[in-house]
């Protein structure tokens, strides 16, 4: 019992100063751990969130003309979202892979483009069908200029565009032919470091998977013409492949013609054909071109049917070439301006000591990804051989599945029969 007013006062003071306190002290740690969980929900609902959108989810694509209901080869798909680049085979087929949505566009040159949305597709194949407009391809293209000089600015002002410093991460695959058959086959993923300036370009290669199957001799290591890469990315950036077409004599030993289509009215194509009594043995240009922007989209050319038909073939070095053709196609994406594939074929009879060995060799390049942040690696790293035939073989992962380029079924059986060899 308290007998001094004044000790009963202060205690009451104290009393409640202590309580108030208490009760501070308590919101405190109810406000704290309030958002403590706040926190802990947020994170939980970003980290599902990652997950969930993360997850690669596949779906397969078979693109079809709408006339002919037959497959269309080398139809280029990109994920807008993501950038990545796939490319139909001879049966049509694309295998996406999908780590998010995103809209999707189809092209090809022959066809009007398609944008679809990743959200419809189904599970097993989707039938995509394409309307053609080659037929559509009437109006001719009257221009002051003539076409090697349009032809010459338009490979100028695309060396300029190309995007430069950028990283390509490529799917790379080769079949070698020797006397009818195939004698061995090599695929990888690479990733082509660009930098420097047009006309200057530098090229650093990094491996990160790879592998070889089949025999191969040294005496056939001479018979791989071509497909350096350690200059490839050059040749395709330099357009040198159109070299042939900007020379004096091409005045006189083509006939270029410009034309467009309706359907399609920001891309023109020009076509440069041998004249019917040229004596040199050429080769027939394609160039599709956005007149807008002034670029490439895409470049092809093929040896001269008239020459095959005359058997007036090339000779060089000793070997007889009877086939020969590439295909490069690019993108402008937004500000991006890039290579998305090639295609090489070669196909050429050699002598050799009274024997003649036939040598075909078929080469894909698809950029699976494209980026302008670079990659860091040590100089030992960088790959500096002509091909991957040399390089020991580096599986991680079945990277071929979602390489850009799946394989036919004649394709697999050709890489199964030179694996067990």
């Amino acid at each position: 019992m308290v007998k001094n007013p004044c000790q009963f006062f202060w205690a009451g003071i104290f009393f409640a100063f202590k309580l108030h306190n208490e009760k501070k002290i308590l919101t405190y740690i109810c406000w704290k751990r309030f958002f403590q969980m706040k926190r802990l929900l947020v994170f939980l609902v970003c980290f599902i969130s990652y997950v969930v959108q993360s997850q690669t989810t596949e779906k397969t694509l078979l693109i079809k003309d709408a006339d002919t209901n037959l497959p269309i080869e080398d139809v280029v798909v990109i994920i807008a979202k993501t950038k990545q680049s796939f490319m139909s085979n001879k049966e049509g087929e694309v295998l996406l892979s999908l780590k998010s949505p995103s809209t999707i566009q189809i092209s090809h040159f022959s066809y009007q483009s398609e944008t679809i949305r990743s959200i419809t597709l189904k599970d097993g194949k989707n039938i995509i069908l394409l309307k053609p407009n080659v037929n559509d391809l009437d109006d001719i293209i009257i221009t002051k200029q003539h076409p090697q000089k349009i032809l010459k600015s338009l490979i100028e002002n695309s060396i300029k565009k190309l995007s430069i410093p950028a990283r390509l991460k490529v799917y790379s695959r080769e079949f070698f032919k020797l006397n009818g058959s195939y004698s061995y086959f090599n695929d990888g993923l690479i990733n082509f470091q660009l930098t420097g300036q047009p006309r200057k370009i530098k090229t650093d290669i990094l491996v990160e998977q790879n592998r070889f199957y089949g025999l191969m001799g040294d005496e056939n290591l001479e018979d791989v013409l071509g497909y350096n890469l350690n200059n490839i990315m050059e040749n395709y950036y330099e357009f040198k492949y159109l070299n042939p077409l900007l020379e004096k004599s091409a005045l006189k030993d083509y006939d270029f013609l410009i034309k467009s289509s309706a359907k399609n009215s920001q891309n023109y194509i020009m076509t440069a054909k041998p004249v019917d009594d040229v004596k040199s043995v050429l080769d027939e240009f394609t160039i599709v071109y956005d007149y807008k922007h002034k670029v490439i989209i895409e470049a092809s050319s093929t040896l001269s049917q008239a020459a095959i038909l005359r058997n007036d073939l090339k000779t060089f070095n000793g070997k007889k070439t009877y086939k020969s053709n590439f295909k490069t196609i690019y993108r402008m994406l937004d500000n991006d301006y890039y290579l998305v594939s090639s295609k090489e074929e070669i196909a050429f009879e050699k002598e050799n000591k009274g024997k003649v060995k036939d040598i075909q060799v078929t080469n894909y390049l698809i950029t699976s990804s494209f980026s302008k942040k670079g990659y860091t690696f040590k100089a030992e790293d960088i790959f500096k051989d002509k091909t991957l035939y040399n390089k020991k073989n580096n599986i991680l992962s079945n990277y071929w599945e979602v390489s850009g380029l799946i394989s036919t079924d004649e394709e697999e059986k050709i890489i199964l029969s030179l694996q067990d060899k």
